[in-house]
């Protein structure tokens, strides 16, 4: 599974013009399931938007450290969650990338709406995009500030 990571002021992604979801400060993860990930790939990927420390402290006047030292949970952050098998591309040969790396649209679907419940489960506020359409994702990135996450090079 891999998941793009951004550290956000806001997020939104819309359908067909209509809003989905929308966050304030959080993370926006882009989430790519491959084939053969199992619920494993989805702990690790909830595990790391919920606990990855790359929010700075504010301190009482409201000024921010430097340094990033707190999680999404620490600071009360949401997250949006939207799926995006490209992520799963192979460009590494011609000019058109292949998509064999990616999950069959069942067992994807299954996958990355785990990741949103364990999410949910861990008392993370989630708004999501829709699996399987075209959808409009809007961001400010914070800093900027963006993880590349791959569970398969975790274990």
């Amino acid at each position: 599974m891999r998941a793009v990571l951004q550290r956000v002021t806001e997020a939104t992604v819309t359908v067909d013009g209509g809003g989905v979801g929308k966050i304030g400060r959080g993370i926006l993860a882009l989430v790519g399931v491959a084939n053969g990930d199992t619920e494993t790939d989805a702990v690790y990927i909830a595990g790391k938007i919920a606990d990855l420390r790359i929010f700075s402290r504010d301190d009482a006047a409201g000024e921010s450290e430097a340094g990033a030292e707190q999680s999404l949970r620490d600071v009360g952050g949401a997250a949006l969650v939207v799926s995006q098998f490209t992520l799963l591309g192979d460009a590494r040969k011609g000019r058109r990338p292949s998509w064999s790396g990616a999950a069959p649209p069942d067992e994807g679907r299954r996958l990355y709406e785990a990741v949103v419940v364990l999410l949910r489960d861990q008392g993370i506020p989630v708004q999501t995009g829709t699996f399987r359409t075209q959808m409009q994702v809007s961001l400010t990135n914070d800093g900027p500030f963006t993880i590349l996450l791959d569970s398969r090079r975790a274990f």
